[in-house]
């Protein structure tokens, strides 16, 4: 029998989440009311960007971090989110006490290009200023085993086609990524960079583990996440040997451990890539040390 497939952001059942309440556009609203124009340019093209964050005992993990990497991201494909830093944080904090949040919960902070006057993708059709929506959901992780990967055709491509270092709405690419993965018999894919050398999952940044040294990509073509550059700094400051390099799938075939890295599920160890186990397909010896290392700054951080 064929094992079922899971994901990385798969979450214990909270029938709190029925009756949360969602920031839109600087109203919370239930949610069966929280809604956004069919006109708006995030539902049309994709055209807007946004951040996830998770909390743990009453504060948002890493938050300077990642609010760094919205206003960079806004900045880049020329929005104006239409608040300031603390302004964000003031939104995020309100959004937060009135669903009386204290910990294990995620927010998603999405701003796109706004309302548009004609449905065409000119940006100047975009008059009525920013979108900006929170989902925050109650989100304990439950991913019941590692997770199995299937390399795919699909690219992490060129900055000048699209910069894959942006945290985008337009998730098409790798979309269509984890479809062929599950068409594979896999949970996720693995996606490699223009050159054909290894570098993340169709969600998450991707490590392997080779006779105790922590490998990943150089970060040119993935998403370079917040947890990604945590699991590194740990590394470095704990005595483990981590380099961003780049390596093939010949590599990875042969790594003692694989695990992903997002803000979601943190570390989660990875089983088998196309059919072959790596490792004996469960949570390895230094995964497990850098997800406990990981923990102990999160308390820190959140103290």
């Amino acid at each position: 029998m064929d094992t079922p497939s899971v994901t990385t952001h798969q979450a214990e059942d909270d029938a709190r989440n029925e009756s949360i309440l969602i920031y839109v556009n600087g109203a919370l609203k239930p949610r069966a009311e929280a809604v956004v124009s069919v006109y708006d340019s995030g539902f049309m093209l994709g055209d807007g960007v946004w951040e996830g964050l998770r909390l743990y005992n009453g504060k948002w993990a890493f938050l300077d971090e990642h609010l760094d990497r919205l206003f960079e991201a806004a900045k880049a494909i020329d929005l104006e989110i239409g608040m300031d830093r603390a302004g964000v944080t003031e939104t995020l904090e309100e959004t937060r006490m009135a669903n009386e949040m204290t910990s294990d919960a995620h927010a998603r902070l999405m701003v796109t290009r706004g309302v548009k006057a004609r449905p065409f993708q000119h940006p100047s059709l975009s008059r009525s200023g920013p979108s900006f929506v929170i989902i925050m959901e109650h989100s304990r992780p439950s991913i019941p085993r590692p997770i199995r990967l299937a390399t795919v055709p699909h690219l992490r491509g060129l900055p000048m086609t699209q910069d894959p270092k942006l945290n985008s709405h337009s998730k098409l690419n790798c979309i269509l990524a984890c479809i062929a993965a599950e068409k594979a018999g896999a949970d996720e894919a693995l996606m490699l960079d223009v050159h054909g050398f290894v570098n993340t999952t169709n969600a998450c940044n991707f490590f392997i583990v080779r006779k105790g040294e922590v490998w990943t990509s150089t970060g040119d073509y993935c998403m370079n996440g917040i947890t990604r550059q945590k699991v590194i700094d740990l590394c470095r400051a704990n005595d483990i040997r981590v380099h961003e390099r780049n390596y093939s799938l010949v590599d990875t075939y042969g790594a003692d451990e694989a695990f992903l890295t997002g803000t979601f599920g943190a570390q989660t160890p990875v089983a088998e890539i196309d059919g072959r186990p790596i490792g004996d397909g469960s949570l390895g010896p230094v995964t497990q040390r850098i997800r406990a290392l990981y923990q102990d700054l999160v308390k820190q951080e959140t103290a």
